[in-house]
């Protein structure tokens, strides 16, 4: 695929999600769609499991809006990077954040199959949202990670899902 395409699609899913629009994110995405979000320890697989995960970082996200500002690929692989704009809500991270709009600096790994996007790592700072949001670092990486650090098993809070 070339990067104009690959840019095309990544641009086209930053639209979908800013509207919070998961069926038009989907229409975008492989079956196979691996999503990552490595700051909160997430990583969803399949259709099925991305819906899933993209509605629930909307509900605690509910004005999620994100800028790509730059990109780069090697023919294989695209990179963009931009800025995130969100406000934390609920409880999801058993905290209670101040209801604040978040700004950060982003950067996305986009992998592709069959014309689609198969694979999406978003990286952002969780310490500079949780700064952001009024709430601690730590207890949001002790609800997501647990004691040890690591994300904590399936179908449990912030676990791989």
């Amino acid at each position: 695929m070339n990067g104009h395409r690959m840019l095309e699609l990544a641009q086209a899913l930053a639209v979908a999600k800013s509207r919070r629009d998961v069926p038009a994110a989907m229409e975008l995405c492989h079956p196979d769609m691996v999503l990552e979000a490595p700051a909160v320890g997430t990583t969803a697989r399949g259709t099925a499991a991305n819906e899933k995960a993209l509605t629930r970082f909307f509900a605690t996200f509910p004005d999620y809006d994100v800028t790509l500002q730059g990109h780069a690929d090697n023919g294989d692989t695209l990179i963009c990077w931009g800025t995130a704009q969100m406000t934390m809500t609920g409880d999801r991270f058993g905290v209670v954040p101040n209801g604040r709009r978040a700004e950060l600096p982003v950067f996305i790994q986009f992998a592709f199959k069959d014309g689609l996007i198969a694979r999406e790592r978003f990286f952002f700072d969780l310490s500079a949202l949780c700064a952001q949001s009024g709430v601690s670092t730590d207890a949001v990486r002790r609800k997501v990670f647990g004691a040890t650090g690591l994300p904590v098993s399936p179908g449990q809070e912030g676990g791989r899902t």
